[in-house]
């Protein structure tokens, strides 16, 4: 019987303390993957460390914000000194919005979302790569739905993760001789800690989560369907049905897959 794919294997998750970051890290610590978790929260990010020890992975925390230039570069540091090597870089980290453009009165709101999404994801490549090559490794986007398609209430969200997907898709083409692979991840709404966290038009986080729990992926589901993915070195992965056909209905009907966004985010799923 063959090893699993990610046995060994050295993985930064980024936002690896919670969310879609956290399932990952457990289903990858059962393959026996190791791993370096980065996150702002240290209590959660200790905790997911344990955990991923407990399932049979070697894990790290590196309590980290990737909106600094300086961290990230740490990151990759103490991962190299850690393991050795790079051999999968998750960018996960993120942070989301909910509420009309002209309703944001800090715009630096929208400051703050493109240097987690967009920022925090380049930086990280940016020092991971020299290793990546040596590997002839994968880099992973998870941006969102929101990425491939504009989304009413979270515009400055859609900005930075249409942001991640030019900037990925650049750089699988630049890539490709060097044998280092790009897979983008879109998930559609995901059970997470993220939406809970999402600011508000005040810039102050939400109190409580805008979209229906009930109506919308449960994060291992999410996670599974991105290890596969990555198993696969996919060029990309659009996790919903709604989503798969929204791209064939953007090239003949725009407006109609305008109408969906808009009903999708009023019945907050």
């Amino acid at each position: 019987m063959n090893d699993p794919a990610f046995k060994d294997k050295v993985v930064i998750i980024t936002g690896g303390s919670s969310g879609i970051g956290r399932e990952l890290a457990h289903q990858l610590a059962d393959q026996g993957a190791w791993l370096a978790l980065a996150a702002r929260n240290v209590e959660r990010l200790e905790a997911a460390k344990v955990e991923c020890q407990k399932r049979g992975g070697k894990a790290i925390a590196i309590p980290t914000d990737v909106s600094s230039q300086v961290l990230c570069a740490d990151v990759v540091k103490r991962t190299v000194e850690e393991f050795g090597r790079i051999d999968v870089l998750v960018n996960n980290a993120g942070i989301t919005m909910w509420g009309n453009f002209d309703a944001i009165n800090d715009l630096g709101i929208l400051d703050q979302i493109m240097r987690v999404n967009y920022l925090g994801s380049m930086y990280c490549t940016h020092y991971a790569l020299p290793h990546l090559k040596q590997t002839k490794g994968l880099i992973v986007g998870v941006s969102s739905l929101a990425g491939k398609s504009g989304v009413p209430t979270r515009s400055g969200y859609a900005a930075s993760k249409h942001a991640m997907t030019g900037f990925f898709d650049s750089l699988r083409i630049e890539l490709e001789p060097f044998g280092v692979s790009v897979t983008m991840i879109y998930p559609g709404f995901v059970v997470s800690q993220v939406r809970a966290r999402a600011l508000g038009p005040d810039g102050k986080p939400l109190a409580s989560s805008p979209v229906r729990k009930g109506q919308v992926m449960p994060v291992e589901k999410c996670a599974r369907i991105m290890v596969s993915a990555m198993t696969k070195r996919k060029r990309e992965e659009v996790m919903t049905l709604r989503g798969k056909l929204g791209q064939w209905l953007k090239l003949i009907a725009p407006g109609l897959v305008d109408r969906i966004a808009s009903q999708a985010i009023k019945a907050r799923r």
